[in-house]
């Protein structure tokens, strides 16, 4: 027996629509996350300029609705932000933003949050700086791992 999710309609718009999706050749960091409880598999690109501001952010996700529309939310949230700011982002004020997920899908808005982090961590390694609060990402997935083999990956 299947379970109907209720979700809001700002989730059903940034699943339906999803905005920023794709990625950023030559990005200034990329940030990839999963959970290996659901499947879901992020990947945030971020474009940053020389001020530290986040130009531009795009993502791809492998994972339910909610994994799609948390990852859409939180890069037009950062889209446009300092890196300080795009550093407090939290699973929290994705969620807000969507209206709210179900108990169920709450993990996806801390994935969206662990992916842009894990994307600003790798900025900064990149580029040899200290962004004062980031910690290093503790579910960060290698690059060799099989996300563009997965069905849909790369549609």
């Amino acid at each position: 027996m299947s379970q109907i999710i209720d979700y809001s309609e700002e989730v059903m718009e940034h699943f339906t629509n999803p905005r920023n999706v794709g990625e950023i050749e030559n990005a200034s960091g990329v940030g990839t996350v999963g959970n290996a409880k659901c499947g879901d598999i992020m990947r945030i690109y971020l474009d940053v300029d020389d001020n530290q501001i986040i130009r531009d952010c795009k993502f791809k996700t492998f994972g339910c609705g909610a994994a799609v529309a948390t990852s859409s939310m939180a890069t037009e949230m950062i889209k446009g932000k300092s890196i300080q700011e795009a550093l407090k982002l939290t699973n929290k004020a994705v969620m807000e933003a969507l209206g709210g997920l179900p108990p169920v899908k709450v993990h996806c808005s801390l994935l969206a949050e662990e992916a842009v982090h894990a994307a600003l961590w790798d900025y900064a390694q990149k580029h040899n700086i200290t962004i004062e609060g980031l910690k290093p990402p503790v579910n960060d997935i290698d690059e060799t791992e099989a996300f563009y083999e997965m069905p849909g990956a790369n549609d």
